[in-house]
């Protein structure tokens, strides 16, 4: 009897062995979920900084956006201003000569041309003969002519483009088919 008494005394039984295991089992889940909650709030930092600065681009491209909108015009606008200035100058002259006012007028118009080139408003004028282009003229009457049909025949108006674009076609006859 001792001798079965004396292994049971010596080896240790199942109730232990698990209750021993499940402690070393757990302070290691323990472990692994501090280290994942940390990662967690570590990425979750990264996240909203992420976002909190996409949101920011956003906003500060929109001002951009809005500014551009806001002041598109003022590079033109400074370039108008000179001629402005110049007719109201010539209409504060109290006698003005046919030759002084035709002077200012000519000055006038180099200073419209000039803000003009500088913002690429570019003129449409066809000249007799051009093909008809309907993205660039428009044609208000057809009259027969001594040239190829669909041509211009001549100008009533000055067209204006804006760099590639289209601010207003140039008002023309155009040739009738014969």
């Amino acid at each position: 009897m001792q001798e079965q008494e004396n292994p049971e005394v010596s080896q240790p039984s199942d109730e232990s062995v698990q209750a021993s295991a499940p402690a070393n089992g757990e302070r290691s889940l323990e472990e692994q979920l501090s280290a994942t909650e940390a990662k967690l709030a570590e990425m979750h930092d990264a996240f909203m900084r992420a976002k909190a600065e996409g949101e920011n681009i956003r906003r500060r491209a929109q001002e951009d956006v809005n500014k551009a909108h806001k002041f598109a015009i003022e590079s033109f606008a400074e370039a108008m201003v000179p001629v402005r200035d110049s007719l109201e100058m010539a209409l504060k002259v109290e006698s003005p000569s046919l030759e002084s006012l035709k002077e200012g007028v000519e000055m006038t118009l180099k200073q419209l041309t000039s803000a003009f080139e500088k913002n690429k408003l570019v003129e449409v004028m066809p000249a007799q003969g051009d093909k008809l282009d309907p993205m660039k003229h428009q044609a208000v009457a057809v009259v027969p002519a001594e040239q190829e049909a669909n041509t211009v025949v001549s100008v009533l108006q000055k067209g204006y483009m804006i760099a590639d674009r289209l601010l207003r076609p140039a008002i023309v006859t155009a040739a009738q088919a014969k």
